[in-house]
Parts: structure tokens; sequence; C-alpha cells
């Protein structure tokens, strides 16, 4: 099903709405959802996210790869990295998700939202929200990983955020150096910087990364970037 407009035009949409009517902003998405033959904006993103096809990006990765997976909020990049991890797991590799944001709860339901049961390949999917995530705690838990296993962390920025951890920086060398000699692909979730405007520019590139401190974004081996039904992935650095 076609949708009449973009998807941050609809959601745009969706907060002026909820502004106009004085309500919440997620019934007014899923009002816009409803219009659009939708029954819940959580379908409808699900929707748009099968259009950008895992299987390609995950065919694009090699292993060993670090790859800088970055969107606005409801844009879709939590759902193309859980699509990463099936692909994966449908090839027999392990998938992990690291995330300070998401319970167990929450990802079981991005994963119905696209049709997938982790449970279905054989114990491959691991998930750990450990308030101690950090670059070295990543390293140390995929020590025993094979070459081949796609990891996420959730996101990028959350390991800037405590003063008794290493620099971004220093902790994503660390972990592109693990890739590097492990063979473990990795995918690094990405804030995108609130200055991006869609009206000049149909997608977010590396430019509208949200950096509170410095990184050299050349660490990555691989970017891409989604926004709408638009999805840019980066010549290999």
């Amino acid at each position: 099903m076609k949708l009449s407009a973009p998807l941050y035009a609809l959601k745009r949409e969706a907060k002026a709405l909820s502004r106009t009517e004085s309500i919440p902003l997620h019934a007014a998405l899923d009002r816009i959802a409803r219009r659009e033959g939708f029954q819940a904006w959580s379908l409808l993103m699900a929707r748009a996210a099968a259009r950008l096809d895992a299987r390609d990006l995950h065919a694009a990765l090699e292993p060993g790869d670090l790859l800088l997976l970055g969107a606005r909020p409801g844009q879709g990049k939590t759902l193309m990295s859980l699509r990463l991890a099936v692909e994966a797991m449908r090839q027999g590799r392990p998938a992990f998700f690291f995330t300070l944001e998401y319970t167990p709860a929450d990802v079981a339901g991005r994963f119905a939202a696209i049709g997938e049961d982790p449970g279905r390949h054989a114990g491959l999917f691991a998930f750990d929200c450990s308030d101690e995530i950090s670059a070295a705690y990543v390293v140390e838990r995929l020590a025993d990983a094979p070459r081949g296993t796609l990891a996420v962390i959730d996101y990028l920025q959350l390991l800037d955020q405590r003063r008794d951890k290493p620099p971004l920086m220093q902790q994503v060398a660390a972990l592109k150096a693990f890739c590097r000699t492990s063979g473990v692909t990795m995918v690094l979730l990405s804030q995108i910087d609130r200055s991006f405007d869609p009206a000049t520019r149909p997608c977010p590139g590396p430019q509208d990364v949200r950096l509170p401190n410095p990184l050299d974004l050349s660490l990555f081996d691989r970017t891409c970037f989604l926004h709408g039904d638009e999805v840019r992935l980066g010549a290999r650095g």
C-alpha cells in the first residue's frame, strides 16, 4: 500500500493534530495510520521498514564491519537493526542486541511488529540491557562470539553519557579494533541532530549525526541513514 505522503510528513501532520485537538501524540499517530489503511502507527512503520530491504544491507556488510545506522526517532532504525539480526540468524549466526533504552518486552514488541520471532532461531538471539554497557563491556561479552556474529548497540550516544567510561572516540576505536580481530559485525544506532531539515534534504548524512563530544566517523566502515522512504548506504570507508 502506497502512503499518501512520506513518513516525515505524516508524522508532522500527527504532531499538528495532537496540538490542535489536545490529544496524545500516540493517539494522533494512530489516527493518521488508520487513515492510511493501518490499524496502528506501529504497523504502518513496520510496513515502511519492510521496504528498506535488510537483506541487501546485510549482504553489503562483511565480517568485521562497523556500521553506523542513523535516523531521527520513529524512522525505523531499530526495526532495521532487528531485521539485520534476523538475516544473520537465518544464516545460522548469533545476533546480540545491547541497549540502555529498551526492555525485553519492548524488543519482543518490535520483533512482533516486523512479523518475526527470535525464538524460531534456536537460541541464536541474545538481549542485554545491563547498566554497564560500554565498549569494554561489549567486547568482553562477545569475546567468544564466532566470526560473522552480528551485534547491535542501541545507541552510539549513550556510550558517551557516563563519566567513569572512556571518551566516545576511544570506545568506538576499541569496538573497531575488536571487530577487525574477531570478525564480529557491529551495528551502532545513532541519533540525528535536530537541525536536520527533511524539507531541504530527503535523508540525513554523516554531517547530521548528533555528537556532543568529538568522534571521527571514518572509524566506521559503512554508514546507513534512514528517513521516510529514503535509505542511503554510504560507500565503504
